[in-house]
């Protein structure tokens, strides 16, 4: 079992001779790059976005378990293998319980990292559950997920209220900001950020307006002049940066000069590149830090850099600790080491990563709630901090 004393492990660590059995096949071929340790293959699954208009935000992810894996791989500290094993799920609801399925139906996948986006995370996460796979998402933020009973999914990041709150603190703290409007994109998590950002905003004594535009909409200049006819100080838009980007584009049209705040959905550099220079200025939240800001996470950003040829992006070093995290899990099992006892020991422990401390609730809520602001600064998405030293709270 994986001790619920912290286990630091940055870069793959020795472990000592394992003779792994179980959930494995014995033949020591690996797909997920580099060497190997030999002896049984495990197979790490990643089910997220890996088409589809949210591509970037799931090849970040995707990137971080890749590098996680091979470098385990090419340790030579491990008497196993790991594989990876990629599910495209395209980010939406319709295509989750396939995604799902072909990880489950495989019997030497002992652990899924995902599902990324919180609405294929409610449609796949029961049927995890129901084939006692472990599914850890480094993203999915809806609050509900953790409060159905998935009996073996955990979040491996703070969720939305913890989100929708840092938006709240952020704008209650600019001057003159009195009235926010909050539009989401009719999702899951769309909807699920604004009602906690509302919620919030209310109980600070801001006056709020909702509104709502469909991830299909064609044309986002009937939003934006809503938005503009409000007389709102600032807007909120939750959704993703496929949409944020032609909706900030519709907004600069019609003249609306408020602060603007998106979440992690939108952290991306394709927003900028979607909206041009109408996302100037804007402010993104993100449950995530920067890695190539950080001290902790700078020879990390580098290895990512050298492999992929690109720094890493939204949930990058997050989704890399997940994976560190499931293999130094799968070390301390040994011979142990299943799907059940993977989930427990996943579960009940607590494991030091590069980017925080990962430990979970008995719903399997992350038990950490620090949120980071970002702004759009030319053509880069600076890194301003945690929203609690930025406002004082």
């Amino acid at each position: 079992m994986l001790n619920r004393s912290i286990v630091k492990l940055a870069i793959p660590v020795a472990i000592g001779a394992l003779a792994l059995t179980a959930c494995g096949s014995d033949d020591g071929d690996s797909n997920g790059g580099g060497g190997g340790g030999g002896g049984t293959t495990y197979k790490i699954a990643y089910q997220g976005p890996l088409s589809g208009d949210n591509v970037a935000l799931g090849e970040n992810m995707q990137n971080g378990i890749q590098l996680a894996i091979n470098e385990a791989n090419e340790s030579g500290d491990y008497d196993f293998t790991v594989e990876y094993v990629a599910t495209d799920d395209r980010g939406v609801e319709g295509q989750a319980t396939a995604a799902a399925q072909l990880v489950i139906d495989d019997e030497d996948v002992i652990a899924a990292i995902g599902p990324a986006f919180s609405g294929p995370a409610e449609v796949a996460a029961p049927l995890y559950g129901e084939a006692g796979v472990l599914a850890v998402s480094s993203s999915a933020t809806n609050p509900t997920l953790t409060e159905q009973g998935f009996p073996t999914f955990l979040r491996a990041v703070p969720n939305d209220f913890a989100q929708g709150a840092g938006m709240a603190q952020f704008l209650a703290a600019q001057d003159g900001v009195e009235k926010v409007i909050l539009v989401d994109n009719v999702t899951p998590y769309g909807e699920g950020l604004a009602e906690v950002a509302e919620a919030s905003l209310t109980e600070l004594g801001l006056e709020v307006e909702r509104s709502s535009v469909p991830v299909d909409t064609p044309d986002y200049s009937g939003a934006a002049r809503t938005v503009v006819q409000s007389g709102a100080d600032a807007l909120v838009y939750a959704g993703y940066y496929q949409t944020a980007g032609p909706f900030a584009a519709s907004l600069k049209d019609a003249g609306f000069d408020g602060i603007a705040v998106s979440g992690d959905g939108t952290n991306d550099m394709q927003f900028l590149s979607l909206a041009g220079a109408a996302s100037e200025g804007w402010y993104l939240t993100c449950p995530c830090t920067d890695a190539t800001a950080d001290e902790a996470t700078a020879d990390f950003a580098e290895r990512y850099q050298s492999a992929f040829n690109q720094p890493p992006g939204t949930y990058s070093a997050e989704s890399y600790d997940v994976a560190q995290m499931i293999i130094s899990a799968i070390a301390e099992l040994g011979a142990e080491a299943n799907r059940d006892s993977l989930y427990e020991a996943v579960a009940t422990g607590s494991y030091e990563g590069l980017t925080k401390t990962f430990s979970f609730d008995e719903n399997g809520e992350f038990t950490n709630d620090a949120i980071f602001m970002y702004q759009v600064q030319g053509d880069d998405i600076a890194y301003l901090g945690p929203i609690e030293e930025l406002t004082g709270g």
